[in-house]
């Protein structure tokens, strides 16, 4: 594997860092033992090449020890330790935060210690000391607000001291690391919100946090939203067995959290010393900042109380010429949970938002009818299922559901049948034209060869057939009073599989606009799973989802028994090109970092969870190869070809934060656009295999 290569399938060159949180075995008031414990917990995150590792507080003495804390012969090996553990550290990855009590100006503070290859890089004070139930640390420890000193001498060493201090890789420009003492999250405003909007990425608390009953789901609950908040990385690590249960338990419990999603969690109660390892993606928490404005606009408006952070830098330098894994779950389908009751979560929350906004436009253009194409294949199932949803719920009648299947010179006769079966079961007003004589007409009216019988399918063929349905559509709203469904997707529309103006593109309103086809297709099998229209309609749902996908506009060699034309195998795998669309669109990442995490995603069928009810012949794996090939496809399509069909789409409502396409809301773009930039940067920085 050449160089480049290799530097492609590292995590640390695609924009990762590795993290580890270390609940090591404490002995009580022992730090020479202590110490043996944490270098144990170094040397197997640096031999899993972490670029940082997290320790409890207190962890070089103990935490729960009392008044313990003013010995001078314990404050003195706790200093002892800390000097040989800065020394352990040499030639080492990971960047240390252990936890000690260290005297500093006449007084004690509980401190969070930042080491790297052989530097003490700084000296983080805890800020706000519990004095309330089981905790007395006022007792012992001095709260770092309003330090008199910026420095503590350590042995011969001058190090920046203070709980203003970031500490920023110089090396990986999305790496600054803030350091917080256990309570200190606990309270409204932590010092880690100031430091974030300072610009830390990695927040990192050493904690103590005695066990009980219901407290796990609290610390949950603080990680989760304070790393949604500050849209960043929080760890967190508490002290575990080995601690002194005088009054208290512990349960060492661990959580690696990024933008409110879990990472990775330890197992608690455990005996013996953990280590958790999970990547963070800098580069998502980057994005994220610069999407939300008012993040930074937060920072703007308090930057006076936040005050002026000291930055210490420091050259990670973490092995990026090998690849070293992924330490964490890419889903397959960024936009389909694959836990059961997930999806049935998501399925019900997106249909209830597809069938309210076509309930509040209904009532706002005071219109009771609709007029709806169906092809019997999935867009148009999933738009008929809500429009009959939003008309029971409105008390319309199904009748003035205006459904219709229009064949024409490919139409097979497998998805005509379903159809009409789903239209009867459905109970709208259903019917039929045909469209071969109108399609005729006009390939004749322009001169086309295939109107003298000439099989010439090109998209002018193709088109006149898309353009006779649209025209048709329009034409009976206009006569019934009614508004035209549309029925075109998200993946339709990222991929520009629509013909301008008409077809799957021009409706007067389109339910399907922000749902992907991979999310579709569990929307229909939700429907039919919950029996909300009858058991007829379900098994019809359920043979429409067994139907290949199929634009159906040029004729095959059976007489059009089943369609002609595949649709993955013009514009790519659904599954793949979906995964592309969000992470382009949603997370704005490089192609190659976009194929590095497909192929981690996709690589192997048989790893990793697939979302429910998926057959096992659509459990596939694909090679970097094809990866590749069609992500090089939609780059090309997204960025050049179509945006001037999604500047002029129809309304519709946003159904997931995977987004929208949509000129009003998510993806704003010029048409004049150009895909050199990313095709060129996909094409330098992927291997060809």
């Amino acid at each position: 594997m050449s160089s480049s290569s290799a530097s492609f399938y590292n995590l640390y060159t695609q924009g990762f860092l590795r993290v580890a949180t270390a609940t090591p075995n404490v002995c009580v008031a022992a730090p020479l033992e202590n110490l043996a414990n944490i270098e144990k917990a170094i040397l197997e995150a640096n031999s899993s090449h972490a670029g940082l590792v997290l320790f409890p507080e207190l962890s070089l003495s103990a935490y729960a020890i009392d008044d313990l804390l003013f010995q001078d012969a314990l404050l003195d090996e706790v200093e002892s330790m800390l000097e040989k553990l800065v020394d352990f550290s040499e030639g080492k990855t990971p960047v240390i935060l252990v936890g000690a009590p260290l005297r500093n100006a006449g007084r004690l503070y509980n401190c969070a210690c930042i080491i790297h290859r052989g530097r003490l890089l700084g000296i983080v004070p805890k800020g706000y000391l519990p004095n309330y139930r089981e905790f007395y640390e006022g007792r012992q420890a001095t709260s770092g607000f309003n330090c008199p000193v910026k420095t503590i001498q350590i042995g011969s060493r001058e190090i920046p001291f203070g709980m203003d201090l970031l500490f920023v890789a110089d090396d990986m420009a999305d790496f600054v690391l803030h350091a917080e003492i256990c309570e200190d999250v606990w309270v409204p405003h932590p010092p880690s919100t100031g430091a974030a909007l300072a610009g830390a990425t990695v927040l990192a608390n050493l904690s103590a946090s005695n066990v009980t009953i219901g407290k796990s789901d609290y610390r949950h609950a603080l990680c989760r939203v304070h790393s949604t908040r500050t849209m960043s990385a929080y760890l967190y690590s508490a002290a575990g067995f080995g601690e002194s249960t005088t009054d208290l338990a512990w349960d060492g419990h661990a959580m690696i959290y990024e933008n409110g999603v879990l990472l990775a969690e330890s197992k608690r109660f455990q005996m013996d010393g953990q280590l958790i390892l999970a990547d963070v993606d800098l580069d998502l928490l980057r994005q994220e900042r610069m999407r939300h404005g008012t993040f930074h606009d937060c920072y703007d408006k308090n930057s006076d109380s936040i005050g002026d952070f000291r930055r210490i830098t420091f050259n990670l330098n973490p092995e990026r010429d090998e690849n070293l894994g992924l330490n964490r779950n890419v889903d397959r389908f960024p936009y389909v949970p694959n836990n059961d009751s997930k999806l049935n979560e998501l399925c019900f929350e997106a249909y209830n938002i597809q069938v309210h906004g076509l309930k509040k436009r209904l009532r706002a253009a005071n219109i009771n009818k609709l007029v709806i194409g169906i092809s019997g294949g999935l867009d148009s199932t999933q738009a008929l299922l809500v429009a009959v949803q939003a008309f029971d719920e409105l008390g319309f009648d199904r009748n003035d559901i205006l459904a219709y299947t229009l064949p024409a010179f490919a139409t097979s006769v497998i998805t005509k049948s379903s159809a009409w079966s789903l239209m009867l079961a459905l109970g709208v007003r259903a019917g039929e034209i045909d469209l071969v004589p109108a399609s005729s007409q006009m390939l004749q009216d322009i001169g086309h060869d295939a109107a003298d019988g000439k099989p010439v399918y090109d998209v002018t063929y193709e088109n006149v057939q898309a353009g006779a349905r649209t025209s048709l559509l329009f034409r009976l709203a206009n006569k019934h009073d009614a508004l035209v469904l549309g029925t075109g997707d998200l993946s339709e529309l990222a991929l520009g599989w629509c013909t301008y103006g008409v077809g799957d593109h021009m409706s007067h309103y389109n339910v399907n606009s922000s749902v992907s086809k991979t999310l579709i297709q569990h929307l229909i099998r939700w429907v039919a799973a919950t029996d909300r229209f009858g058991g007829d309609t379900r098994r019809i749902l359920y043979d429409i989802l067994n139907t290949e996908i199929s634009p159906e506009l040029i004729p095959g060699d059976d007489g059009n028994e089943i369609p002609a034309q595949i649709t993955e195998e013009i514009v790519g795998p659904y599954a793949l090109q979906d995964f592309n669309l969000f992470y382009l669109s949603r997370h704005s990442f490089r192609p190659s970092k976009v194929a590095f995490l497909a192929w981690h995603a996709w690589r192997d069928a048989t790893h990793g969870d697939w979302p429910p009810h998926m057959k096992d012949e659509k459990k596939v794996g694909h090679d970097l190869k094809t990866i590749r090939k069609w992500l090089r496809i939609f780059l090309w399509r997204f960025f050049q070809t179509s945006q001037f069909k999604r500047s002029a789409m129809p309304n519709g409502p946003k159904v997931s934060s995977g987004g929208s396409l949509s000129p009003r809301g998510d993806w704003r773009a010029p048409s004049d656009s150009n895909s050199a930039v990313w095709i060129r940067e996909l094409d330098k920085h992927v291997p060809e295999n």
